[in-house]
């Protein structure tokens, strides 16, 4: 990934994408899915997301992936949590309950890893990557997931040419064209949020949508 990109946004301060409440449609949807409890729940490009500490408190051992140290550390501080740390060859585990925070890059992530995950939510790391990337990510995290991991995946579409990424638009066919096969697709809602979304529209978007799928390994 494009590492010094994501390190020099949260170093000046311009994370945006951080939302200050939990995802509602993570809300709606999650328990849909079935992912079991306590499964493992990996959350790649996690930010310090609010999300992070609603999937724990669902009862899961989540996995936040997360590349900057500036938001692992602000994520424990902002919760009150005082994590054990350990280095791995993956990158250093911030560990406290049933949050494990690795900052390290999600494309590097071990088979063995990936085989201990039951569910998957990702809200931020698909829509931040540039196509090339997402193609890499896809090979090297989804397709190296277990049989059976459901992921709750939320995507942007819009005219890509109206607006330089991230975050970058992914439409529904793209999503088939990287999961199909592999990953049972089923798309569970779409949304216009344009109206909801005015510093897009201060961009120049003319349209924006949000849509939610449910995947399945198979």
């Amino acid at each position: 990934m494009d590492t010094d990109f994501w390190l020099q946004r949260w170093q000046q301060g311009q994370t945006g994408f951080h939302q200050s409440r939990v995802m509602p449609l993570l809300e709606k949807h999650w328990a849909g899915l079935r992912v079991p409890v306590p499964g493992r729940v990996l959350i790649p490009l996690a930010g310090k997301s609010l999300d992070v500490a609603w999937l724990a408190a669902q009862g899961h051992d989540v996995l936040a992936v997360e590349i900057s140290p500036m938001a692992v550390d602000q994520f424990f501080q902002e919760h009150g949590l005082h994590p054990e740390v350990r280095q791995t060859p993956e990158g250093t585990i911030h560990e406290v309950g049933h949050i494990q925070y690795l900052c390290g890059d999600v494309l590097k992530l071990s088979a063995a890893t990936l085989a201990t995950i039951d569910g998957c939510y990702d809200r931020a790391a698909l829509i931040a990557l540039t196509p090339e990337l997402r193609r890499r990510y896809v090979e090297r995290v989804y397709h190296r997931l277990p049989e059976g991991c459901r992921t709750l995946l939320l995507t942007l579409d819009y005219p890509q040419q109206e607006m330089q990424g991230p975050p970058f638009a992914v439409p529904d066919d793209e999503v088939v064209e990287h999961f199909e096969g592999r990953w049972r697709i089923e798309r569970l809602e779409t949304r216009d949020i344009l109206d909801k979304e005015p510093k897009f529209a201060a961009r120049g978007l003319t349209r924006l949508e949000t849509s939610v799928y449910r995947l399945t390994a198979r």
